[in-house]
């Protein structure tokens, strides 16, 4: 059963990744950016069901533009968090390890939040990043206060399973 997986992982790979490659570079319009996200998605490939597979360019593309968007997404969570470094004082600046560490978990919660609507998450972050209370973010979100309770509930819940799992 398992050589018939890695058959059909390498017979996806020989007939799909050079397509693939190509697709994503138009995409990204980086050819080593397309590499890295062409043999990242064939590493996904490895852990699916592949007896599924039916149209397999669109499970390849479906894959691929997932991994694209988790990309996006800490490249933004990067970019935003190295902007506020960059506006504090020199002496207030954390350690590059600390940092990094920094880095590490806004990453860890961003994966946490996926999945929770918009609404859920930018509650969340008004607390806890914003420091703001319940009333501020309902303001701030246009809905009651209950309503930013009910958010903060089950955005610390979702958070709460997703990283202790």
């Amino acid at each position: 059963m398992a050589n018939l997986h890695l058959q059909r992982v390498e017979d996806l790979y020989s007939n799909h990744h050079g397509w693939l490659q190509n697709w994503l570079r138009g995409k990204l319009g980086n050819t080593f950016d397309a590499a890295d996200v062409a043999q990242d998605t064939f590493v996904n490939v490895i852990a699916a069901d592949t007896t599924a597979i039916r149209a397999p360019r669109p499970f390849l593309v479906t894959i691929a533009r997932r991994l694209i968007a988790h990309r996006y997404r800490r490249h933004l969570i990067e970019t935003s968090y190295l902007e506020a470094l960059a506006g504090l004082p020199a002496e207030s600046a954390p350690s590059p390890e600390v940092q990094m560490l920094a880095l590490e978990a806004l990453q860890e919660i961003d994966q946490a939040l996926d999945g929770l609507p918009l609404v859920v998450k930018k509650a969340f972050l008004l607390a806890h990043l914003e420091e703001l209370n319940y009333a501020q973010i309902a303001e701030r979100l246009n809905v009651s206060t209950s309503s930013v309770k009910q958010y903060l509930t089950r955005a610390n819940r979702h958070c709460l399973f997703s990283l202790t799992a």
